[in-house]
């Protein structure tokens, strides 16, 4: 593959200068078309780079179909570069897809998962800016990018996965067809505006392990966001939030969410006052979980329904409002 920055640096390789590049035109100014390649089943694309000439560095990107759309049973992308696409991978309505070893800079959306029966693996991907940082096309990205989508999606496994300057890194929709479940395994979202967003997620659960979660821009920034349609379960099992956020998450719906042996080392906006966890509403369970900052750390207002708190580490005496009208329990908690 071509040096990734090669657009913005002249002293390295053009996306053409090696390798084999699809050069996209078709498509220009709209979303709605046919995808540049489409995979249907045991078809795979391998080892090319997907690049878009016509994309300026330093401006609004136009829009364009999805790059690549994954159909049928077994499709797969392996070893790709989608240097700048303003749609990555249509991953929806397919069997076993393999999305494995994928770089890139998707502009708008990088890969949507969507109607999906049969467990699909998304594997080492990698969106960064390396087409562009310039301000004005970039800006639009933060504003607007997502990087990761997931409808429904039944034992879905991802597995170190990366994304930088999203509005939103991971995000859980429910669709016409339902929502997800599954097993996200080492993944991260660094500058996002909310690393991760659950609308709505399966009753079976996320289950969502040794990830990094950093954000710290934007109008309100967020690690994870529930909102209030979630009725499914959400874990975070050693899981590490850092950055100068407002604050580590905020909780709705009437699902549970648990926090397990992580590591929550800033937020509390620029005053300090806003609490680390804020839960509005459904079951909470913090435990074990190590609180290094000495500012508010839970909040739990009057419509949480259950809520344990227990065997964390605080900073400072432990700062915990409980308001809730459910059934609450507090204990075994250590401050310095």
């Amino acid at each position: 593959m071509p040096a990734h920055n090669g657009i913005r640096n002249r002293g390295l390789p053009k996306p053409t200068d090696d390798g084999t590049t699809f050069l996209i035109t078709e498509g220009a100014g709209s979303e709605d078309g046919p995808p540049f390649i489409t995979l249907n089943t045991n078809s795979t694309l391998k080892g090319v780079v997907l690049y878009y000439p016509q994309q300026k560095v330093d401006d609004i990107p136009q829009p364009y179909p999805w790059a690549i759309a994954m159909r049928g049973k077994n499709p797969a992308v392996l070893a790709v570069e989608m240097l700048n696409p303003y749609n990555g991978i249509d991953a929806t309505r397919n069997e076993r897809h393999l999305i494995r070893d994928v770089h890139g800079q998707p502009l708008r959306r990088g890969i949507l998962v969507d109607a999906i029966y049969d467990i699909g693996r998304i594997e080492n991907v990698h969106f960064n800016p390396w087409f562009s940082m310039k301000p004005k096309l970039f800006q639009w990205q933060m504003a607007n990018g997502e990087a990761f989508i997931f409808g429904r999606s039944d034992w879905q496994y991802v597995f170190n996965t990366f994304c930088f300057g999203y509005k939103v890194g991971y995000k859980f929709i429910k669709t016409g067809t339902g929502m997800c479940n599954g097993n996200f395994l080492g993944i991260g979202a660094d500058d996002c505006q909310t690393a991760l967003v659950v609308e709505q997620c399966a009753p079976y659960g996320l289950l969502i392990t040794n990830g990094q979660f950093v954000s710290f821009h934007g109008p309100d920034p967020t690690m994870i966001n529930v909102e209030s349609g979630n009725s499914g379960s959400v874990r975070f099992v050693n899981c590490a939030f850092w950055g100068p956020c407002n604050q580590i998450a905020k909780i709705d719906g009437t699902g549970t969410v648990g926090f397990s042996d992580c590591t929550f080392s800033q937020w509390g906006g620029k005053e300090g006052s806003l609490a680390a966890i804020q839960a509005h509403s459904g079951t909470v369970l913090i435990r074990g979980c190590e609180f290094r900052r000495n500012h508010p750390h839970i909040t739990l207002d009057k419509n949480v329904s259950r809520a344990v708190i227990a065997e964390n580490v605080f900073t400072g005496e432990a700062q915990i409002t409980n308001r809730s009208e459910g059934s609450v329990q507090i204990g075994l908690n250590v401050s310095n």
